[in-house]
């Protein structure tokens, strides 16, 4: 088995490991594709595969079927089994039908057959499996997304591929809706905490005393209404990575608190004695100049310079348009399933009237957007207009006509919908609508929501 070779000094493109028990087609593929900037690793037969992946992670495994001591077909499934995320291909001189449609179910990304036509054949098999994981990841269903497609992105995936394998702070900085939890979840993807949980809490959309709460946990009795102990969000996450979203909004006594846990690596439950240990791998992200509200004494700092170990801005997406129409083409496929929509796709000149927007409101917009317009769509093919909408008029299921609504329409609408969605709990409507609780209260008064 080779060792993983590096291309230049930049992190991978990718971490390949190819499995096969011939030499000059391990040979092959490590020269197809370890100058396209990929990493590397060889294993002659599956249980040589099973010792690399016990010892790292990686984004693709390019298997053969038949193979002595452990064939193909069984390692897959032990990589779907213990590496749901990596992607899988399979490179065979036995592909029968039968087999390449078993190899389909255990989540197989393509099936080639040998002899492979060329390198650049194999390479475009390889970035078309990778592009499926990586294309567009999403924050859960409702979420942004984030694409590593753009030249603009080149430099931020390079650093969170960096900084991931290591217990490094990380603090995210961008515009609201670029995708900066999705990012976070990048970085605790590809670290080694990677099978712990990943806990996220937004410090603008709580009050000062439930943040802590929620971030501590407290003890029964610690304050009215403390009927039982509870534990907190870090205290859960133990072993995993802890996503402080809107960092900047924290309240100054809870900045002191945090910078404690930062520096001890320990706290305390809200009303509580014991300290507990906080294992956990620290990512933070704001939309907020964090240099300048230190200087006008808003924030504090050594908090910011603990948070502020590793830096990486994610652009808006005006500086990387080219991600524009890939990252609407994974959102749709959100919303066939939140929408119950199964066939919903977005038409090429939908496409094309998407790519032509400055959408400042970033993906979280794009998102939005596409929403509205699937909505409005009286079939599976969302056609949008200039102003993001299925045409201006539209036929309800009822048969009535409806007009493309105005901004505060579709914002009430939203409101509503995330009400709904949430069973009337205000908190959680926020943080889905990505806005404060006490905006959410001042958006439901002029509406006239309840």
């Amino acid at each position: 088995m080779t060792p993983p070779g590096r291309c230049g000094t930049l992190p991978p493109v990718a971490r390949i490991l190819v499995v096969d028990d011939e030499e000059d087609l391990r040979a092959f593929c490590e020269g197809a594709l370890a100058p396209a900037g990929h990493e590397i690793t060889t294993a002659g037969d599956g249980v040589e595969a099973l010792e690399a992946l016990a010892r790292r992670r990686y984004d693709l495994v390019l298997t053969d079927l038949r193979m002595p001591r452990l064939d193909g077909e069984a390692l897959l499934r032990r990589v779907r089994t213990a590496h749901p995320d990596a992607a899988v291909m399979v490179l065979t001189a036995h592909g029968t039908v039968p087999k390449a449609v078993e190899a389909m179910r255990l989540g197989v990304s393509d099936f080639l057959e040998k002899p492979v036509e060329s390198p650049a054949a194999l390479r475009e098999a390889v970035a078309r499996a990778l592009g499926r994981d990586r294309v567009a990841a999403t924050a859960g269903s409702d979420g942004p997304a984030l694409t590593f497609g753009a030249r603009a992105m080149v430099p931020v995936e390079a650093a969170l591929r960096r900084v991931a394998p290591t217990d490094a702070t990380v603090l995210l900085q961008g515009e609201s809706g670029v995708g900066k939890e999705v990012a976070a979840r990048a970085v605790h993807r590809w670290s080694r905490r990677a099978g712990k949980p990943f806990a996220a809490i937004n410090c603008a959309v709580l009050s000062e005393s439930l943040l802590e709460s929620e971030l501590f946990g407290h003890e029964r009795g610690a304050f009215t209404g403390a009927v039982a102990q509870r534990v907190g969000h870090l205290e859960s996450a133990a072993g995993g990575t802890f996503f402080l979203d809107e960092v900047g909004e924290l309240a100054p006594s809870l900045q002191a608190k945090l910078l404690r846990v930062l520096q001890e690596r320990e706290f305390t439950r809200v009303g509580g004695t014991r300290t507990l240990v906080a294992d956990v791998r620290w990512v933070a992200a704001t939309n907020r100049d964090l240099a300048r509200a230190v200087a006008e004494g808003r924030f504090r700092d050594d908090l910011y310079h603990r948070l502020s170990v590793f830096p990486v801005r994610i652009p808006p997406l005006r500086e990387r348009p080219e991600d524009i129409v890939p990252l609407a083409r994974a959102l749709v496929q959100g919303l066939r399933t939140r929408l119950g929509r199964p066939g919903l796709r977005l038409s090429d000149e939908g496409a094309a009237s998407l790519a032509s927007r400055p959408f400042p409101g970033n993906v979280r917009e794009l998102s939005n957007t596409l929403e509205r317009a699937a909505i409005l769509s009286d079939g599976d093919v969302i056609v949008l207009d200039g102003d993001g909408y299925d045409g201006d008029v539209h036929e309800t299921h009822l048969g009535a006509r409806l007009s493309a609504p105005t901004l505060e329409q579709a914002e009430s609408e939203a409101i509503r919908r995330a009400l709904e969605r949430h069973e009337g709990n205000r908190r959680r409507a926020a943080e889905h609508l990505g806005m404060g609780l006490r905006t959410l209260y001042e958006k439901l008064k002029r509406y006239g929501l309840s």
